[in-house]
């Protein structure tokens, strides 16, 4: 299981830094079933027992390399107002969620049990809506549920992300969206 850095820097972030790039590169040449703790660990310059210590096992650093590449890099897009900020953000999220790469990264989280990847990822997402919704008050919007948008629009779009059995398409995601908020 991954653990949080408490300081930047120094021989562990190098350690994860190499392990996360070697993974990075082994997944755009091979399947990942084909990858294999000696494999990254050598490509990476450290031991197996240095991974296993750290992750635990291979599931769990392909979920905390995948948590790593959905942390978000900047605030949802602001477009002025709550419904329309919350309709942007969930479109561009099936959008990336639901590409080949980001299909991938929910079945590495999802596939890691013993970590707190799948908590960590949550928390990503609650984060942006607290954004918005944080946005919204400031405007002088009454800021909507976060709970009741996780239930109503972000966990149905996952559903279908997960199981495939329908595209999450922006048109989709704005019916959502405008059900939540009652129009």
């Amino acid at each position: 299981m991954a653990r949080e850095m408490l300081r930047q820097g120094g021989r562990s972030a190098r350690i994860q830094e190499a392990v996360h790039s070697t993974v990075h590169e082994l997944l755009k040449k091979m399947d990942r079933s084909e990858i294999t703790v000696p494999m990254i660990a050598e490509k990476a310059g450290v031991t197996p027992s240095t991974i296993y210590r750290r992750w635990g096992d291979l599931s769990e650093l392909l979920a905390d390399v995948a948590v790593a590449r959905m942390r978000p890099i900047a605030d949802p897009e602001d477009t002025g107002a709550m419904a329309s900020d919350l309709e942007t953000f969930m479109v561009q999220y099936a959008e990336e969620m639901s590409s080949k790469v980001g299909r991938a990264m929910m079945s590495d989280v999802l596939g890691s049990m013993e970590g707190d990847a799948a908590a960590r990822c949550c928390q990503y997402t609650y984060h942006h809506l607290e954004t918005l919704r944080e946005r919204a008050a400031a405007r002088g919007e009454t800021p909507f549920d976060i709970n009741g948008a996780i239930d109503l629009v972000v966990a149905p779009i996952v559903y279908h992300i997960l199981f495939q059995d329908r595209d999450p398409t922006p048109d989709y995601c704005r019916k959502l969206v405008a059900r939540f908020f009652g129009r």
